[in-house]
């Protein structure tokens, strides 16, 4: 089939799915949009900050887009590309956009709270600790997967056999997003001190900052190892963690938005242009190569169908800065569908250049930079230029994804040790110390550090399985929210069911995976001994999440507030 059918085929059910489907939420939960949102009721200047529609849609899109939307769909395309598409229109509108809206809307009629702080107002405070436990320990996986990620796209020495042109297009897109960090900063103080910035102004002034710092990055690249690269990355994870939200991860978000966009609407065009065959085999059965499309396909594409991450970016940075409730459907339903779309268009990239039926050698980044950077080529661009955008926009998805992510596991490390009050002046000493922004961002940094020694091929899997698992966990949750205050729930009951079936049988296989490699002698402590103590964990935390929000979901209704 044209590749360009398919992407219509795509548009056309996500825009049909946001305009009906998304709206009748929006109309069944109840808008208020004379309400005042928490990032009024509590404005701080850091996490709490009233932003403009765009400004938060753009940090709720670059923060969930990172690397699965490219990654899960190459990677699940030896099923077959219908299979895959499938599972990204109908998960990214009926699983993945709905998870995303309700923890947003959720954490917006409670004061911006976490989605572990609902929980405890919901289910009890014993079903919020264990789903902090749950989180923080996911936030660890994705900050090793995508640090690994990350760090091996910039290197540019120290691997044999690169070429001189892809070290060149890695060195460049590193010092673009060292530079990135500097000019986020810079934009952060224009926006602060330029009250009431028309949003045209604003873009633009975004663009010409990214314009010259792609000019600047180009000619200055900068050469390291990808170990030199994982303790900067972990430097700027630090600041990202800790620092006010406008002054770095707001404007960084803002501005990446559009560069992302531009990498998707280039991609469209070039589809357009070029509309190439799909190469790929529409289907190649259940079982390829000893890998199941049950549950594989569903863990393995996560963001761009559904993804639990994303729920933590609703409610942990999303809405503390909502400003007005009427926003929520396009920050929470629309980023979704637009990450769906990246998805498809993935699909469309490795079915472009598949060989024989299925994806060529390679990493998914390096598969879908090259792809896309081929169809931009098309374009006029020159092959060098289009090459490291490309370099630069897939490190982009993957880095804004972990400041987020960085964030959200230093808030729910302190969370976890949070007793009645968040007041310091009222705590114990070594409460004191557990609940320091500081101290909670080294702790979680260095676990995520060791992770990342068992490499991104070791930590997908895991991640991938915690990732919807914690998608079914609070799609319980939320469906126990929207009944104790009288709202449509039952929506999001076949979803969480589906996960929680998906979830459980792959970590049931990945942890039989690992005890098989420790049996045969094949493990090292630090990657499959340490990954085996983590999918314990996981799976033993999440049936006691999962039992706790069942019980209160089935149970006695009672009327709550929201």
């Amino acid at each position: 089939m044209n590749s360009l059918v398919i992407v219509l085929i795509g548009i056309v059910a996500l825009g049909v799915g946001y305009l009906t489907y998304g709206r009748w939420l929006a109309k069944k939960w109840g808008i208020d949009a004379n309400a005042k949102t928490p990032a009024y009721t509590h404005e701080d200047g850091e996490d709490y900050v009233p932003s403009s529609k765009f400004t938060v849609f753009s940090h709720q899109f670059s923060s969930i887009a990172g690397a699965g939307p490219v990654t899960g769909p190459i990677l699940a395309s030896v099923f077959g590309w219908v299979p895959v598409l499938l599972w990204l229109i109908l998960g990214g509108l009926f699983f993945g956009a709905v998870q995303d809206f309700g923890a947003l809307y959720a954490s917006v009629k409670n004061e911006g709270k976490s989605m572990g702080m609902i929980i405890e107002k919901y289910i009890g405070r014993g079903g919020r600790k264990l789903f902090m436990l749950f989180c923080w320990l996911f936030t660890l996986l994705v900050i090793a997967a995508f640090t690994d990620m990350v760090a091996g796209t910039f290197v540019a020495k120290g691997v044999e056999g690169m070429t001189a042109e892809t070290s060149y297009a890695n060195a460049a897109a590193a010092s673009i997003s060292m530079l990135f960090i500097v000019v986020a900063i810079i934009f952060g103080l224009i926006q602060k001190h330029v009250k009431n910035m028309n949003e045209i102004v604003r873009a633009i002034i975004a663009i010409v900052l990214l314009v010259v710092m792609f000019a600047i990055g180009m000619h200055m690249p900068i050469v390291a190892t990808k170990n030199a690269w994982i303790y900067i990355i972990m430097a700027y994870l630090f600041m990202a963690s800790v620092m006010p939200m406008w002054l770095l991860m707001q404007p960084r978000d803002y501005m990446t938005t559009f560069m992302l966009l531009g990498m998707i609407v280039g991609a469209v065009v070039g589809v357009v242009v070029a509309h190439p065959d799909m190469q790929l085999n529409a289907y190649n059965g259940f079982n390829v190569n000893g890998s199941y499309l049950f549950p594989t396909l569903f863990v393995t594409i996560a963001c761009g169908a559904v993804s639990g991450f994303h729920s933590l970016v609703s409610s942990g940075t999303s809405s503390k800065t909502i400003s007005n409730e009427k926003h929520m459907q396009m920050v929470g339903y629309g980023a979704m569908v637009v990450e769906s779309l990246l998805g498809i268009l993935s699909l469309v990239v490795v079915g472009a250049v598949a060989v024989n039926g299925t994806k060529p050698e390679g990493t998914p980044f390096a598969i879908f930079s090259s792809g896309v950077a081929g169809f931009l080529e098309k374009l006029g661009l020159p092959v060098q230029l289009a090459t490291v955008f490309m370099t630069m926009c897939v490190s982009a998805l993957a880095l804004t994804s972990l400041d987020s992510v960085a964030r959200i596991g230093r808030m729910s490390f302190q969370e976890l040790f949070y007793g009645d009050t968040t007041d310091t002046s009222k705590m114990p000493a070594w409460q004191k110390v557990l609940t320091n922004k500081y101290f909670a961002t080294v702790v979680t940094l260095f676990c995520g550090y060791l992770l990342t020694l068992g490499g991104y091929n070791n930590v997908w899997p895991l991640f991938g399985s915690a990732n919807q698992l914690l998608a079914a966990l609070v799609l319980i949750a939320l469906s126990v929210f929207l009944k104790t205050t009288g709202r449509t729930g039952w929506t999001l009951y076949i979803p969480m069911f589906i996960m929680l079936a998906v979830t459980f049988t792959a970590l049931v296989q990945k942890t039989i995976a690992l005890v098989t490699n420790i049996v045969n002698g094949q493990a090292t402590l630090l990657v499959d001994g340490l990954q085996l103590i983590v999918a314990i964990l996981l799976m033993v935390l999440g049936v006691l999440v999962a039992f706790s929000c069942l019980k209160k979901l089935f149970g006695k209704k009672q009327q709550a507030e929201a």
